[in-house]
């Protein structure tokens, strides 16, 4: 993924609350989500090139999600693939907390990275970039409220991030959300002013190209949307919309189902 809004513990209705954009290179080849032939416990997309997943969710009531950490200079084509740290959550028994601690001592093995985890009941976050103070570098829980993840760290003060958080607030106080309000608050296309754009290491043209929520771009943009609803009961509602280059929508796929005790 490349934008993640997560509403936890906000609605008394909702267990966790997530709308999410995936931007990639159109070329790379994706399987759009669905249960996995080789693991019918989770429900995720396919990367077809590595096997792994950027989000997903789990029969038991997991949930991953991976969000690149935008680090041009620092990332190593041998690598292992980010991928599996998500689809490795959703497979695993662990805590949420313990999980994270697993993979913090693993962590540099992979280019740069933010996890967040959901074991049902604790949201937990690490990446193994961080702001340069040892608080930042262990993992964490993730308190109660509406956050966002792009390619930097947790509630990083993005235009997109900031914004888009306040819509999803917006979102949740005209009454229980829909997949249609969400996916029209991932959908958001405008350009943002310069003056507002990070310095993420890859130059002015490139950081405008990426600043919109809908990345729009022949090479590389906006492949799905995603909403993801665990109500309160256990039942959940799994929603992806994919795009194609031209950023026109051509289908969507929607699963619900009730968390195995």
């Amino acid at each position: 993924m490349c934008l993640i809004y997560l509403a936890h513990r906000v609605d008394p209705r909702f267990r966790l609350v997530v709308a999410a954009n995936r931007d990639e290179f159109h070329a790379r080849e994706t399987r759009p989500a669905n249960w996995w032939d080789d693991d019918a416990g989770i429900l995720a997309g396919r990367d077809l090139r590595a096997g792994g997943t950027w989000m997903g969710v789990s029969r038991s009531g997991r949930f991953a999600a991976l969000t690149n950490f935008r680090d041009p200079q620092g990332n190593r084509p041998d690598a292992r693939s980010r991928g599996f740290l998500a689809s490795a959550f959703l497979k695993s028994g662990a805590s949420a907390l313990a999980y994270l601690e697993e993979v913090a001592s693993d962590a540099q093995r992979y280019n740069g990275f933010s996890l967040l985890v959901h074991d049902g009941t604790s949201l937990c976050f690490y990446s193994n970039r961080f702001a340069g103070n040892d608080d930042d570098s262990a993992p964490s829980k993730v308190a109660p409220g509406v956050h966002g993840l792009s390619n930097h760290l947790l509630d990083t003060p993005w235009p997109k991030v900031e914004e888009g958080k306040l819509d999803m607030l917006s979102v949740l106080a005209r009454g229980a959300p829909t997949p249609a309000s969400l996916l029209g608050l991932l959908d958001r296309r405008q350009a943002v002013d310069d003056a507002r754009l990070p310095d993420t290491g890859v130059g002015l043209a490139r950081e405008r190209e990426l600043a919109p929520r809908f990345i729009h771009n022949a090479q590389y943009g906006t492949r799905s949307s995603t909403v993801i609803m665990v109500a309160a009961d256990g039942e959940v509602l799994f929603r992806e919309r994919s795009f194609d280059a031209d950023g026109e929508a051509h289908g969507d796929e929607v699963h619900t189902f009730s968390i195995e005790a």
